[in-house]
Formats: C-alpha cells, structure tokens, sequence
C-alpha cells in the first residue's frame, strides 16, 4: 500500500511544514518521506512544494491537490471503520431450528459453508419437525414451511416457490405401477407425516386453476420427515414430501415424479424471526445465502431424469 502511505506522508508533511516532523510522526526516516513526496510530484507532473533551507510550503498545486487527499484518506478511513464493524456484526451465537429433512441434509453442509465464510459467528441447530415458540424457547430463528400461524413474526423469504411433489421410488413404480392422477392415490400405499397428533393425509393437488384434494392412507406414518423421505427411496410407498426435501433424490434418480402435469401444494420456506430488530446483518446474509442454496438445489432436481 505504497501509494496510500505516500498521501499520508503529504498530508503529514503539510499539516506539520515539516519533512523531518512528518517522518517522526509516521515512524519513517527523514529520507522516505522525502522519496515519498518526490514520487506523489512526479506522477502528478506538478510540484506540491516549495523547499528553501529554512522552509517548506504548499504550492497552489499542492494547496489544491491537499483538499483532494484529505477527502480520500477520510474515505478510507471511514470504509475501514465501516468493515470492521461490519466484521463485528458477524460475531457471536445464533440460535436456529430447522426441519429435520432439510436440515439433516442441507443444511448441516451448507450452515457448513456459512460459517467458513464467517469464523467468528457460532451456530447452535435445533433440529425438529415441532414449530418453536420463538417468544418462549431460546432461539433466534426458525425455518419454517407455509404459511404463518402467528402474522406478528417476521417472515424472510428463503425458496417462496418451493411446492410439495408426488413421488416414488423406480422400485416401488415398478411393483405398483404410477398413478395416472391424484384421484388413483387411493389404490396406492401413501406415505404420510403427523405433526402434533395430526396427520397429513389430505393432498392437495392444483391444474388450470382448479384445485383437487385426495385423502390418502399407507401403512406408515411418522412425526419426523426425513423418515418419510427413507421410505420413499426404500420402496415401501409414495410421499408428498417438500420438493426441497427430494430434490437430491429426484436427481439422482432415487426418487421419480409422479402425476407431473398437477402441481402439488405450495411449501414456501421462511427464515422466521420474533421482531424485527433481529433482522441483523448476520440473519440478512444467512437469508441470502440460503436463498442461493436453495434456488440452486430445485434448479438441479428440474433437470432430474425422468423414469
């Protein structure tokens, strides 16, 4: 940063009327400084002094080109408290729960990635498919999909597109054959998720504008989302899971759409926080970066093969 402490040497140098003051000041010998002015003068073309034995002072050059810099050295100065306080701003704990799918295998490895970027922030994860009480339980934040049971919290979009899909295993297609619509689930084991006692066995399903809901059974249930997605990809049934969720899966070929020209329920996911002064830095960035994720990871299962 040569030329940064050359602009400082001729700011010091001006204020004192001093070479040898500057020199002092900046913990520099009397002949860098000297250099330091020599090599602002040429590149400018002008000089910014007039030397004598006894004095030194500012040209008409000089006196102008000293507005200019101290202009620029105040704007440095100010853009380095501002990132340092930036820097501290992405420090300390946040406190944040996820559902257990999409937590378990997003973003264990993306929260991964967040905290690389940012060394000095610590990361508590609450992983669960039960809603927290953000005004009772210690946390800061919450992913939650849908919409909001309480419109006082502050929703910030992550993926607001994301939608539920039909899905199966090749294996399962294959014992079973595929539905041909939504109306067919009936004939089909279902894999469902409970939540508070309640299951979800009513699908919904929309097409030009008209929507359609199906009640569904299956063999198996369970509270926690990620066990429904295992069994999907076992074989043992068909989810309608988060397309988020599956959509590893659906790429990989694990897991194959079904009914494909109905569009499943929406399952908008949020970054939810109580107030909206916890909309830091920190939660404005982590939003951010997962929306990236996130529009990332249904780009590619878009692109999954079909079957």
């Amino acid at each position: 940063m040569k030329a940064l402490r050359d602009l400082e040497v001729f700011r010091q140098t001006a204020d004192s009327g001093s070479l040898t003051d500057a020199a002092r000041r900046l913990d520099i010998t009397p002949a860098a400084a000297s250099m330091a002015i020599k090599r602002l003068e040429e590149e400018l073309g002008v000089r910014l002094f007039v030397r004598s034995t006894r004095s030194l002072r500012l040209t008409d050059e000089g006196q102008i080109y000293l507005t200019h810099c101290r202009q620029a050295l105040q704007a440095l100065d100010d853009g380095r408290e501002a990132a340092l306080a930036g820097s501290a701003a992405f420090s300390g704990v946040v406190h944040l729960s996820a559902p257990s799918d999409i937590g378990r295998n997003l973003m264990l490895h993306w929260l991964d990635d967040f905290l690389d970027q940012h060394p000095r922030l610590q990361l508590r994860l609450l992983l669960s498919d039960r809603p927290v009480d953000l005004y009772r339980q210690p946390v800061d934040l919450t992913l939650r999909y849908g919409p909001l049971p309480d419109s006082s919290l502050i929703a910030l979009p992550v993926a607001p597109d994301n939608r539920r899909v039909l899905c199966a295993s090749p294996a399962y297609i294959e014992r079973h054959g595929r539905p041909d619509s939504p109306k067919a689930l009936a004939r089909h084991n279902c894999l469902c998720f409970m939540l508070d006692g309640y299951v979800h066995d009513r699908w919904t399903f929309h097409r030009d504008g008209g929507e359609m809901q199906v009640s569904v059974k299956g063999d198996r249930i369970a509270d926690d989302g990620e066990a429904v997605r295992r069994w999907a990809v076992d074989g043992r049934g068909i989810a309608f899971k988060s397309e988020i969720d599956v959509a590893t899966d659906l790429r990989a070929g694990r897991l194959v759409r079904l009914c494909t020209d109905w569009l499943g329920e929406m399952a908008s996911l949020h970054l939810v926080c109580s107030d909206r002064r916890r909309v830091t830095p920190v939660v404005q960035s982590l939003r951010e970066f997962l929306a990236r994720r996130c529009a990332q990871r249904l780009a590619e299962a878009q692109v999954a093969p079909q079957q």
